[in-house]
């Protein structure tokens, strides 16, 4: 049987489909890369439907997109309990024991993770424009995201949060930068993130380094190492610093064009 193989998340899909049943990228489109290797993540067409484990998810609107997932008993979605839009009566809610304590107090990261479970819809977005970014872990893979980034997560990911201890001077002087970290073990996971403006993503070679705005990180693969690099700017006798993040591959790195620092999210 012929196949189309996502450029996106690389799945296989039947030649009949449009839209990639994993991620929900556009199969009748190729990629659109920069010269310098950014790759434009899928802008998702309205009403794109895509598959995890045996629920649904629909991606509804595109200046501030929704998330509605039919869930299958037996699966389960967790979240940020704020970025929920509306959910059917009968489905359950717990919450997620998150860990951490007084160190995600300091790091901002939300104390309350919420869990949706199967059967039913619910729906989330992020009051912000932007576009949705699905992305789909295989076994085996990490992936670190800015904090207050993640719509939802499917039951199979192990959710944590890491420190960047490098960058305090690029967060207005605070201990560090804390970010979300997702990582799967035996089975597939399904991670949906928001962006703001529109999203980019390139892969680092081994060794290889990009400096980036801390505003505009949103993602990397755990693999890509992230230090703070200090660029002095002088005008006459005056001078500057500016703090940025440097990346170094191998991995993937995702950015976005309308960037928030962190500590005014």
């Amino acid at each position: 049987m012929d196949r189309i193989e996502c450029q996106w998340c690389k799945a296989q899909n039947e030649a009949s489909r449009t839209s990639c049943n994993t991620c929900g990228a556009p199969l009748d489109q190729r990629n659109v890369v920069s010269d310098s290797g950014w790759a434009e993540a899928p802008r998702l067409r309205d009403m794109t439907e895509f598959r995890f484990s045996n629920s649904t998810c629909q991606v509804e609107g595109e200046i501030v997109p929704v998330a509605e997932i039919n869930l299958a008993h037996g699966d389960s979605v967790f979240f940020e309990h704020h970025v929920m839009l509306w959910k059917e009566p009968n489905v359950p809610m717990s919450a997620l024991n998150t860990g951490g304590g007084m160190k995600r107090t300091i790091g901002g990261m939300p104390h309350v993770v919420s869990v949706a479970h199967g059967p039913g819809r619910i729906a989330f977005s992020r009051d912000a424009t932007g576009e949705v970014v699905v992305l789909p872990l295989h076994p085996s893979m990490e992936i670190d995201v800015r904090e207050h980034a993640f719509l939802a997560g499917t039951h199979s990911l192990n959710y944590s949060f890491v420190r960047i201890k490098g960058l305090a001077n690029v967060l207005h002087g605070g201990s560090g930068m804390y970010m979300d970290r997702f990582i799967t073990h035996q089975e597939q996971g399904l991670l949906l993130l928001h962006g703001y403006g529109n999203v980019f993503q390139k892969t680092l070679a081994p060794g290889e380094k990009i400096i980036v705005e801390p505003g505009g990180f949103l993602y990397k693969d755990s693999s890509v190492q992230m230090n703070t690099v200090k660029q002095n700017i002088k005008t006459g006798l005056m001078g500057h610093n500016m703090f940025l993040a440097e990346m170094t591959g191998p991995g993937r790195v995702g950015i976005q064009s309308m960037y928030v620092h962190h500590g005014s999210e």
